[in-house]
């Protein structure tokens, strides 16, 4: 006697679609441009005020004969202060997770319209991000630029509507 185990079946989509709503996939490129443009004036400022401690492990005999123990440790201590410092752990995070959103939106979009998006918005949120963490002034140029870059998103989007 063979007992068989249902298969639960895919819990329905509202409106009956097997794809989620254009809003989910432009809040998504949106978030993603966020974390990865955003986040970047915030990891330079902490990164360029960064005041590393001594390490006295550094300052050994056998550390300064050797050039691998040397750079190894010097790699490592100077990656552990920086996650140490929330100034630029915190950014970092967001940051590093903008790329994993990004992992699992290319697998659900398609791929020429998501790369472009996101990698523009990323510009976008940079250019905002200076403007609001180190007071820099959008030019004229820079904000022409923008514009253009929106246009070209909208271009993108529009093409892919015909398909």
């Amino acid at each position: 006697m063979s007992t068989t185990i249902p298969t639960p079946s895919p819990l329905p989509i509202p409106g009956g679609t097997t794809k989620p709503p254009l809003l989910n996939y432009i809040l998504s490129f949106l978030l993603v441009g966020l974390a990865w443009g955003f986040t970047t004036p915030f990891l330079r400022r902490a990164a360029k005020s960064h005041n590393p401690p001594a390490h006295p492990l550094l300052e050994r005999d056998s550390v300064k004969r050797s050039v691998v123990k040397r750079k190894t440790l010097g790699a490592f201590f100077a990656v552990t202060d920086l996650v140490k410092n929330w100034r630029y752990a915190l950014p970092l995070g967001i940051n590093l997770s903008g790329s994993l959103w990004f992992f699992l939106l290319v697998g659900g979009s398609e791929l020429s319209l998501t790369v472009p998006i996101v990698n523009t918005t990323a510009f976008l949120f940079t250019v905002i991000g200076e403007w609001w963490v180190e007071g820099k002034v959008i030019s004229r140029e820079t904000m022409l630029g923008m514009f253009l870059c929106l246009g070209g998103i909208a271009l993108c989007v529009q093409s892919k509507q015909g398909v």
